[in-house]
């Protein structure tokens, strides 16, 4: 019996305004982009990846044109989204698609998010730890959801980076 070829995991670092940012795709998607220092960075990196530039992949590439186009400002939101290949359990990716569908621009409390999803206000908590564990920032847009009185709450990333990233998409 053979077994099936892996998919290749490749990652690679790009520059942006807000740092240094590796992602990290296996086979035709994203599965992580994290910025330097981030909370839980590299969590879905498979172990032995390869890095590359970022042309040797055409999902990477995807990936990092999205990103100039985003941090550009030229960005169509929703449009030309790299393929996300999103790992976690199945009320982490419920509420990662969810975030996917935040426009830019608005924010969103976690008991709001919660409520979109067809859940009560109550499951806040549990939306805030699966906000929480989101592998592939900006693309899945995390930094849309604030605490119910308006304040940025916490961010993988950095609070800083949070409040540039609100900014940037309120212009």
């Amino acid at each position: 019996m053979t077994r099936p070829e892996q998919e290749e995991a490749v990652y690679a670092v790009v520059d942006s305004p807000l740092g240094e940012i590796t992602v990290c795709c296996i086979g035709d998607c994203v599965c992580g982009l994290w910025f330097e220092g981030q909370r839980r960075f590299g969590s879905t990196m498979p172990e032995g990846a390869i890095r590359i530039a970022p042309a040797e992949n055409p999902a990477m590439d995807h990936c990092v044109a999205w990103l100039e186009e985003y941090f550009s400002g030229r960005f169509t939101p929703g449009c030309g989204l790299p393929p996300l290949r999103l790992m976690g359990s199945e009320f982490c990716m419920r509420v990662w698609h969810g975030l996917v569908a935040l426009p830019p621009g608005i924010t969103v409390s976690y008991a709001e998010l919660a409520r979109r999803l067809g859940l009560p206000s109550a499951a806040s908590r549990a939306v805030g730890t699966a906000v929480g564990k989101n592998p592939v920032s900006i693309i899945v847009p995390c930094h849309r959801v604030v605490r119910a009185d308006g304040s940025p709450g916490g961010y993988a990333g950095g609070t800083e980076r949070k409040l540039w990233l609100l900014r940037h998409e309120a212009r």
